[in-house]
């Protein structure tokens, strides 16, 4: 009912992943913190199984080399730490790295995957000529259902059917868009397709914020905090994905990750936000200001999320007078303390500002004032001031 939190090999390891990896992982996920508070999941991306399923039964086959002592193993592991464990595939023939994919064999993979334990399935589109995406993934939903593991089920079509439009009854989240890239702001090219920097995604697509809610998310894809930008585009990224209540899916090393970069994944007052009740995605807001600074507002089961991004190279003097922020839902919420619901359009919400509310700065974890007065800050280049509203 919240945002799923946890790890995931692709960013970093591609398909060179193996059993040794999957258990140090485990191990760090709770020395280091990252357990306690709120990472959940460890998901093995493409490359985890051989290139051929067994002649007999026509089953995957977790790869010999990579996971010697199967996979049941692995998954045992994972849960004695208190974790649980996901997989990957593909709805098409072959997975994206040409690995066997589950067209035709929905039922007998879902049936596996109950067998090996595994909580969460991460599912793909390489390959697909010829099927849809709704009927494919709709499929897989009801042989998962069928298999009777509950399982966690990640939609990756890369938003390209618009999944936000039916997907809430299939699956739990679905991506939004093609694959990250650890930038703050670019387009990588590999020719016939691109990976995406972390604001290029959230440009991407307009008012998704209207189907996301408890146990149906927009996945904005796995994160790049710790994967080569800055500290300060690492905190943004982190900001912005907990604002978006997208899934929190690690995708650093964690066995080599900086002290800075676990403070940034662990901030609780930070994942408060993403993990909050009531599951609004943010939506992005008018900032009179200045042009280079984007406002993102979340609504909040107590008060109002607010992260200001300076999308600029530059810091920038931010001064921003509150006025009553409004917003629209795609069905009737019940209303918190400082909402109004507008005469004439249900889904029509204002927050107001006219009663002074106290401003918390989420991650200074200090208050700087009330609303009662104009907001005066200098945020630094590709950093954010993320805030919290409360009465």
């Amino acid at each position: 009912m919240t945002p799923p939190m946890g790890w995931n090999s692709w960013n970093t390891f591609e398909t060179n992943i193996n059993e040794q990896l999957v258990k140090q992982t485990a191990d760090i996920m709770v020395s280091s913190g990252m357990k306690d508070a709120g990472y959940q999941y460890i998901v093995l991306d493409d490359g985890w199984m051989a290139k051929e399923r067994d002649s007999i039964t026509g089953d995957l086959v977790p790869d010999p080399l990579k996971f010697p002592h199967g996979m049941k193993v692995v998954v045992d592991y994972v849960h004695a730490k208190g974790l649980k464990f996901g997989l990957y595939n593909c709805a098409g023939t072959k997975t994206c790295a040409g690995y066997p994919g589950t067209r035709g064999y929905e039922y007998q993979d879902a049936r596996f995957y109950a067998s090996l334990g595994i909580d969460y399935l991460k599912y793909d589109w390489c390959n697909t000529e010829g099927i849809t995406a709704k009927d494919a993934y709709t499929t897989m939903s009801k042989a998962l259902k069928a298999a009777r593991r509950p399982m966690v089920f990640s939609l990756c079509e890369w938003g390209t059917y618009q999944p936000w439009e039916w997907a809430a009854p299939v699956g739990h989240l679905w991506r939004i868009s093609g694959d990250i890239y650890p930038c703050f702001d670019c387009e990588f090219s590999h020719g016939s397709w691109s990976s995406w920097g972390v604001m290029r995604i959230v440009d991407m697509r307009k008012n998704t914020e209207l189907y996301a809610g408890p146990d149906h998310w927009n996945d904005f894809d796995m994160m790049e905090v710790g994967n080569g930008m800055n500290q300060n585009e690492d905190r943004a990224h982190f900001s912005i994905w907990c604002m978006l209540a997208s899934p929190l899916i690690a995708g650093n090393d964690l066995r080599s990750m900086k002290k800075e970069t676990l403070a940034i994944l662990t901030n609780k007052n930070v994942i408060a936000i993403n993990q909050d009740q009531r599951g609004m995605q943010a939506f992005r807001s008018k900032q009179k200001d200045n042009d280079s600074v984007d406002m993102w507002v979340k609504p909040l089961k107590e008060g109002l999320a607010v992260c200001f991004i300076n999308r600029s190279a530059k810091p920038v003097l931010l001064k921003h007078a509150w006025n009553n922020i409004t917003y629209t839902t795609p069905n009737q919420p019940p209303l918190r303390p400082g909402e109004k619901r507008e005469d004439g359009d249900d889904a029509t919400i204002t927050f107001s500002t006219s009663q002074p509310l106290r401003i918390w700065d989420v991650w200074k974890n200090a208050q700087i004032g009330t609303t009662a007065n104009s907001l005066s800050a200098t945020i630094q280049p590709h950093d954010v001031l993320l805030l919290k509203l409360s009465q």
